[in-house]
């Protein structure tokens, strides 16, 4: 296809050389990086506008057939928050009580988490990422919509990447199942929970685990 095929405008792509494709890269991955789960969180409100960029930027994620399967809930009220702890606590003590083998205990183990979620009130914003299964259009009718898992994992990505350059803290929360979620936030029923993510500033006295990534050549296969 071209910019002259009705539907279709011009590719704004900008080339580099190597040395500065190369520069970006290694800025970038240096800034990644850094970027760790936290659970200690001031209570300190977060700039409205901040959020909003960066949920903008998680919306231009590709998805299939570009239905954009996705809607993201910002949550700062007080009452909505505490709701949402004392749901998720109650799913996870369901969790670590039966359902989660010991092997998957033992292996969450070492991270330091247990089915008390104090961050989901004390963060100033929870980001509610839902997935649409399928899409709703005039009088309710259903339409069909592609790929969403992998249209929403990327887009959740392409937040957590923004919402950490921007100079924010984040926990990717999965309180399993999260079908709470959907009935505190009145939300439809096309709508279902994919990740709930506190957003705020970290405590000055925060740690993390002590943790090392797998290098390069344990994550690339060159063929």
């Amino acid at each position: 296809m071209s910019a002259s095929t009705p539907g279709f405008v011009p590719l704004e792509f900008q080339r580099l050389s190597s040395d500065e494709m190369l520069a970006r890269a290694e800025r970038f991955d240096a800034q990644i990086q850094r970027r760790r789960t936290v659970r200690h969180f001031t209570d300190e409100p977060v700039p409205m506008e901040v959020l909003d960029a960066c949920i903008r930027s998680a919306g231009s994620a590709p998805s299939g057939a570009h239905k954009q399967p996705w809607t993201f809930v910002i949550v700062t009220d007080p009452e909505v928050k505490s709701k949402i702890r004392e749901a998720a606590e109650e799913e996870e003590r369901e969790n670590y009580s039966g359902r989660m083998n010991p092997e998957w205990i033992g292996a969450l183990e070492p991270l330091g988490t247990d089915d008390e979620k104090p961050f989901l009130e004390i963060a100033p914003a929870l980001i509610v990422v839902m997935r649409q299964a399928w899409g709703l259009g005039e009088n309710g009718r259903r339409r069909q919509h592609y790929y969403t898992q992998e249209s929403v994992g990327i887009a959740s990505g392409f937040l957590l990447t923004a919402l950490h350059l921007a100079g924010l803290a984040t926990l990717t929360h999965t309180p399993s199942p999260m079908g709470f979620l959907t009935r505190i936030l009145g939300r439809p029923q096309n709508e279902k929970p994919f990740l709930l993510i506190p957003v705020g500033y970290a405590t000055e006295d925060c740690a993390v685990p002590d943790l090392a990534r797998k290098p390069l050549d344990e994550i690339r296969v060159r063929v």
